[in-house]
This record gives C-alpha cells, sequence and structure tokens, in this order.
C-alpha cells in the first residue's frame, strides 16, 4: 500500500503583491524568459544546496514555479526542514496570465514557456 503526500500549502499566485519576495525554482533558461521582479531564483535541483540562500522575509515565503508543480515538492522538502513556505499554485502561468509585473533577463517582452 503506497501512501499519498498530503497537498503543500497552497495559495493562489495572483493573490501577492506584483512586489513580493518569494522563490522561483524554474530552470535557468524559464527564468531568463520572464519571472516576478522580486524573485529569488534557485532551481528546484539546487535548493538542497543553497537553502541558505532563501530570503529572510517577514512571514510566509511563496515558492514558485512555471504552474505549482515543482513548488508544491519544493515546499513539502522545505517544510520538513522547518521552513514556513507556500506554495503559489498556478505558478508563473497564473501570474502572467493576470497581467502581473514580470521582468526577463533577455532584454526581451517577458514571457512564460
Amino acid at each position: 500500500m503506497t501512501t499519498m503526500q498530503p497537498e503543500p500549502p497552497g495559495a493562489p499566485a495572483v493573490q501577492f503583491p506584483d512586489d513580493a519576495v518569494m522563490v522561483d525554482v524554474r530552470e535557468q533558461d524559464e527564468w531568463d524568459l520572464g519571472h516576478a521582479p522580486n524573485a529569488v531564483h534557485i532551481p528546484l535541483g539546487d535548493l538542497p544546496a543553497r537553502v541558505g540562500e532563501l530570503p529572510d522575509v517577514d512571514g510566509t515565503l511563496p515558492i514558485m514555479c512555471r504552474s505549482g508543480n515543482r513548488s508544491g515538492r519544493a515546499v513539502q522538502w522545505l517544510i520538513a526542514q522547518g521552513y514556513d513556505v507556500v506554495n503559489a499554485e498556478g505558478g508563473m502561468l497564473a501570474w502572467h496570465s493576470a497581467g502581473k509585473q514580470m521582468t526577463s533577463e533577455t532584454g526581451a517582452e517577458p514571457t512564460v514557456s
């Protein structure tokens, strides 16, 4: 019998302010195309080695990815490590669709792929 992992705590990505400090766990190429302006980039695979780089925020730290799947895994792991985090449900796809502020590293119009 397999045990189901509980759903990580989450909140709709669009509820966070445009200038929210959050962690984006997508890959470098995804980040470069477009991300929230005050996001900190720590790819999911690098998270265990870079956990000391998590920003210090007053309250719960949102974790973002493209759609909410990778960030959900990150949230589960971070909670097990004792961090106060929440999954930004819908991820950058929802953020972008809602017209929230974005920036890119390419100089082109920010987008989500």
